[in-house]
């Protein structure tokens, strides 16, 4: 099997329903993979497909799709990765996604993954599936788990009762993946005739079928007659909608029909009957029918092989140690991150600077004019220098663990754990994993709410995302913290107390994002918090070089790439405003001039209000403005260690309070232009952007001017 092997091209694109797919041949089979969350789908789809991928969001949703290309066999096939789900009775946008995919994308194959360590729960997707399209192959991943735990699967007794190929992989060492294309290509190819299981449902039920399915005549690439009639039986409203666009089949249109409708939904009333018993009987026949043919298939020879699961999870989700232990893991991850950045940090400076040196002789030998210079080399390559010096160590460091957290299985663990304080805020309980995205990139983050079904929570989880510090946040946490409160330690203490009061701010942050979040279900978004079902997936051994890989180049380049686009015209911008006089006084003392009777309300002075206001490009680039305008060089300068940085600081009227509203206001304060830029691209809105702008301002705004008057009322300062 030639997986990967070449990048991925625009060639003879189809539209398979609006989503256009990418082929490199006519000849190319679409494969459809779908599966539940955390089954090793991915896992999967980027075994086959290698570096071979690209993505997009599905033509009228915020949800991401991903497709790529493999060659098996000297045959074509471009797998499209549909979302994650459970089921396929369309209850959420991932659901009628994949739903609609399968239905009318026309897919040759689908094939659908599933967890061998708990087959009986994945089988209950299998089986709808089953209902849709006869062409399916049935993929049993995490084999190697299983058969650590002591379960045994009858591959080839699965594939009888089904009636469908079933292949069995073990992802991520790339065992059987050879045998699943295998089983695809002969499907595709017409060597297989498969014979889906057919689920027979009670009296009733099969009588009013009888009744609708001989009534259904539809044209091109359409489901099962059978499993529609299911569906117009349910009264399912976004498949009545997609029918409409795609097929024209319209029940208020269709005389014959709607009488059939009319029919068989009177003698299911006639039966006691309603849409909730019926939606109640199908769900019930499916669970039993699958926990038969899993009854039928698996073996376990040790009967508690989750047994260590269990336990973990008493612990690590009990209401007693469940948020100390994951507080304790922030602090700890933050320590890391801040032990460890260090060195690196000054080493890429120190390359920069070289970099700088050899930029200021090569600008001498063209005889270049100074103000060129400035506006190329002390504007825009320094600011750079500093974003990436700053930015990059944090995140390569930050990210790994991230997610070594995510492959271990703890994220949904800590979206357990924090689930009944969302609820309290009527917010949504998936905003905790939300959340923590936001912790490496509020972009990230942003994008991440995509998970949450509801609009109004998910329009909750993107306003508050901003009020967890990014990357490019915590330099300046941490350098305040260091400076002004943990400088009285040394040596290893120093780091540890400033993990303490870092990891103190981020839960002040997290209070936040639930008060704020209260605030707007009372008031602008009003409603109730929806239920969701959060799988807590078992406990795996992490893949180091995988995650290595992933957090690197998918997150940390990808974030530092943003940011650094963004940093480069703002040092131009910044240079010139330094650098152009209007009588004796810079456009940025002018400005910061008239910034600061207002800026003395909350504790600061003009020029930290200003470098806010010109660090909207990039969070990163707040310091070095700080610094420029205090030193008034007109460029970007160097501080050997935070003792100077201290001392300049000082000089120029810093107290523990302007250290304090300056933390604050930067945990609670507009997102960066990369976000704000995101949120109106997931939001498709001005409003809610301006929203999500001025809800974290004002909130900022607020707290750091009660703190001022306080502390000068009571002369605190």
């Amino acid at each position: 099997m030639n997986m990967g092997l070449t990048n991925q091209s625009t060639g003879a694109g189809v539209s398979t329903s609006e989503l256009v797919i990418q082929r490199l041949s006519p000849d190319d089979k679409i494969i459809a993979l779908a599966g539940n969350p955390n089954v090793g789908k991915s896992t999967v789809f980027n075994s086959l497909t290698g570096l071979n991928q690209h993505t997009g969001n599905w033509p009228g949703k915020t949800v991401t799709n991903a497709q790529g290309y493999c060659r098996h066999r000297d045959k074509g096939f471009v797998l499209v990765d549909i979302p994650g789900t459970y089921s396929l009775m369309a209850s959420s946008v991932e659901e009628e996604v994949a739903r609609d995919f399968i239905c009318f994308g026309n897919p040759d194959t689908v094939v659908v993954v599933t967890d061998a360590t708990c087959l009986e729960r994945n089988l209950n997707l299998v089986l709808q599936t089953l209902e849709i399209t006869n062409r399916v192959v049935v993929c049993v991943n995490l084999l190697d788990e299983a058969r650590r735990k002591g379960i045994s699967i009858d591959l080839d007794e699965l594939s009888r009762l089904l009636g469908v190929p079933v292949a069995g992989t073990s992802a991520r060492s790339g065992k059987g993946l050879e045998e699943l294309m295998d089983k695809v290509s002969s499907l595709t190819d017409g060597k297989i005739n498969p014979a889906p299981l057919v689920i027979g449902y009670q009296e009733d039920i099969e009588a009013a079928l009888k009744i609708l399915t001989p009534a259904i005549e539809v044209n091109g690439a359409t489901p099962n007659r059978r499993w529609l009639a299911l569906r117009l039986l349910e009264g399912d409203d976004t498949l009545l909608k997609t029918l409409k666009e795609k097929t024209e089949l319209d029940p208020q249109e269709n005389t014959a029909l709607s009488t059939s409708l009319e029919r068989a939904k009177s003698l299911l009333e006639q039966a006691g009957i309603n849409r909730e018993v019926f939606r109640d009987r199908i769900v019930s026949r499916l669970v039993s029918k699958a926990e038969a043919i899993s009854s039928r298939v698996v073996s376990c020879q040790n009967k508690q092989y989750n047994l260590r699961d269990r336990k973990l999870d008493r612990i690590l989700t009990s209401r007693r140690y469940g948020i100390p232990i994951m507080i304790a893991l922030l602090g700890l991850i933050f320590w890391l991150t801040i032990t460890g950045a260090n060195y690196p940090s000054e080493a890429l400076y120190n390359a920069f600077y070289w970099g700088e040196q050899r930029l200021a002789e090569l600008f001498t030998l063209w005889n270049a004019p100074a103000w060129l210079y400035g506006l190329l080399v002390a504007g825009m390559y320094r600011t750079l220098a500093w974003v990436i010096s700053v930015m990059l160590p944090p995140m390569a460091i930050f990210f790994p663990m991230f997610t070594l957290l995510e492959d271990l299985g703890y994220l949904p663990r800590i979206a357990f754990n924090l689930d009944n304080f969302f609820k309290k805020a009527c917010a949504h309980g998936k905003q905790a994993l939300t959340m923590c995205m936001g912790f490496g990139c509020n972009a990230a983050g942003v994008v991440g709410c995509r998970i949450i079904d509801s609009p109004r929570e998910r329009l909750i989880a993107i306003i508050t995302n901003n009020f967890v510090p990014c990357n490019g946040r915590f330099p300046m946490l941490i350098a305040i913290i260091t400076m002004f409160f943990a400088g009285m330690a040394a040596g290893p203490i120093q780091s540890v107390l400033s993990a303490l009061i870092l990891t103190g701010v981020i839960v002040l942050g997290v209070i936040m994002t639930l008060l704020v979040s209260r605030v707007l279900s009372k008031t602008i978004l009003k409603g109730m918090p929806s239920t969701f079902t959060l799988e807590l997936p078992p406990y795996r051994k992490p893949q180091i070089g995988r995650i290595i890989i992933r957090s690197l180049l998918d997150r940390t380049l990808f974030v530092l790439g943003r940011a650094a686009a963004v940093a480069a015209p703002a040092g131009l911008l910044i240079w010139t405003m330094a650098n152009v006089y209007v009588g004796e006084l810079s456009l940025l003392s002018h400005c910061a001039a008239f910034l600061d009777p207002f800026a003395r309300l909350f504790g600061w002075d003009g020029f930290i209000l200003m470098a806010f206001i010109l660090g909207f490009p990039a969070n990163e680039i707040v310091v070095p403005i700080i610094i420029m305008s205090y030193t008034a060089t007109g460029s970007l300068v160097a501080l050997d260690n935070l003792n100077q940085l201290k001392d300049l600081l000082i000089a120029n009227g810093w107290t523990w309070l302007t250290a304090v509203s300056v933390m604050l206001f930067s945990l609670m304060h507009w997102p960066c232009s990369t976000t704000c830029w995101t949120i109106k691209k997931e939001t498709r809105s001005w409003n809610w952007t301006l929203t999500s702008i001025l809800v974290p301002t004002l909130t900022g705004l607020i707290v750091c001017f009660i703190l001022t008057q306080l502390s000068r009322l009571f002369g605190l300062v």
